[in-house]
């Protein structure tokens, strides 16, 4: 199965539970219907949507434009589908290229081999076709072409955005384990806040920044991908002059927030970090930073509004099903609490109570048992997954007079 380059087969992988918030995304961005398959959406679409995906899409990690699809049982099926495509309506010999592979249930023993016969497939058509075949460079290559394998079916696509989408050029100033810009995008989307409903946002564990700046970006109307480039700028199908009408009309729609966004967090190093970042990304003047304890700090406003974090204390960083657990921690008052971080969201889910009546607080947490901890009823569970780690961002809706609510039943098995 061939596409073409006015009209190619897109699939656009993301992190799994994402998909359906995605899918909403394409249509906003492109106006087309996009369907849902595992961690990832597809849809057919015309090249100037390869370029405006790759420019706004804040949940997608790629954008690939798939090439060929067939049945596969060993490294030589791998090799012909390949060395059929025409390679050369893509790149030329003079650049470079380079072959990434996942699998998921492949039965080939060596995914390298399988790259490698991918490889010289495309090195031989080149040959064979002019004379001359184009070198592999496994850093900066000008060309990434992605092969996916699966129990019995093989993909073949050419990768359009280069450096994982979530990379928008503005973090230069990081703490330990920063979360995804793409997942600090999952969550908002998964909270259902828009700069829209008017509410305030706020992140009391803000750390570098993530969650704030994408939310101020959002609020601004600033396109994820205005800071960096992309892959497909080095392809034949480039059309620079559409690339710069689409460049420019993302950048006349940037405005001034039309709402009140706020971070802090207990370590002032990471708060200057924030600061920092959000000058590069383009909202330093949207966002109000500062320094503070989450046990601590009152609200940032009068306005009863939308919290959202992913709090540091005490996480679970193991993946799901290993044996052990190793802990993250971090300096600060949380040093001084239990191992798993019971106390400290106890006391955190107390303040909160005494405080913040009004406010949604969206939680994200690998730890199923996190409502009956902090003795509140979650509204809402959404599976998300931060890398290979299984999360749930919980919503709990803060009401006064709240603080001994008892334990659910259910909430240590959703």
């Amino acid at each position: 199965m061939k596409s073409t380059m006015t009209d190619p087969d897109l699939f656009l992988p993301c992190a799994a539970g994402v998909e359906a918030f995605l899918a909403n995304e394409v249509r906003a961005i492109t106006g087309l219907q996009a369907r849902s398959h595992r961690a990832g959406v597809a849809l057919k679409a015309p090249w100037a949507a390869v370029m405006r995906l790759n420019l706004h899409s804040r949940l997608a990690q790629r954008v690939l434009v798939q090439l060929a699809e067939q049945s596969y049982r060993g490294e030589d099926d791998l090799y012909q589908m390949a060395h059929a495509l025409a390679w050369e309506d893509w790149f030329t010999a003079r650049q470079t290229f380079k072959v990434e592979v996942s699998a998921r249930q492949s039965p080939l023993k060596s995914l390298n081999f399988a790259a490698l016969r991918v490889k010289d497939a495309v090195a031989d058509r080149f040959r064979a076709h002019g004379g001359t075949r184009p070198s592999v460079d496994t850093h900066w290559p000008d060309v990434r072409i992605h092969l996916h394998l699966g129990d019995t079916q093989a993909t073949v696509s050419i990768d359009t955005s280069g450096e994982p989408l979530f990379k928008r050029g503005w973090r230069e100033d990081k703490g330990d384990a920063p979360l995804k810009e793409t997942l600090a995008a999952a969550m908002i989307a998964a909270s259902g806040w828009t700069p829209a409903s008017g509410l305030p946002l706020y992140d009391p564990c803000c750390g570098s920044g993530t969650v704030v700046i994408e939310a101020a970006q959002i609020a601004c109307r600033i396109a994820p991908g205005l800071r960096r480039r992309f892959a497909f700028e080095h392809l034949l199908a480039h059309d620079p002059k559409t690339w710069e009408t689409i460049k420019s009309e993302a950048a006349s729609a940037i405005q001034t927030s039309p709402v009140a966004i706020f971070g802090s967090d207990i370590s002032h190093r990471m708060v200057d970090f924030a600061r920092r970042n959000a000058e590069r990304a383009g909202v330093a003047a949207s966002v109000q930073l500062r320094g503070g304890d989450a046990l601590e700090r009152m609200p940032p406003c009068e306005q009863p509004g939308v919290m959202l974090l992913n709090p540091p204390y005490g996480e679970r960083i193991s993946a799901a099903g290993s044996a052990g657990q190793n802990q993250r921690v971090r300096t600060g008052r949380e040093t001084a609490q239990t191992g798993n971080g019971e106390e400290f969201f106890r006391q955190l889910a107390n303040h909160w109570k005494r405080h913040y009546a009004g406010w949604q607080a969206w939680v994200l947490s690998p730890d199923r048992t996190l409502p009956g901890t902090m003795r509140l009823k979650a509204t809402r569970r959404v599976p998300l997954f931060n890398g290979p780690i299984e999360c749930r961002l919980l919503r709990f809706d803060m009401v006064a007079g709240s603080a001994r609510e008892p334990r659910q039943a259910g909430d240590a098995h959703a």
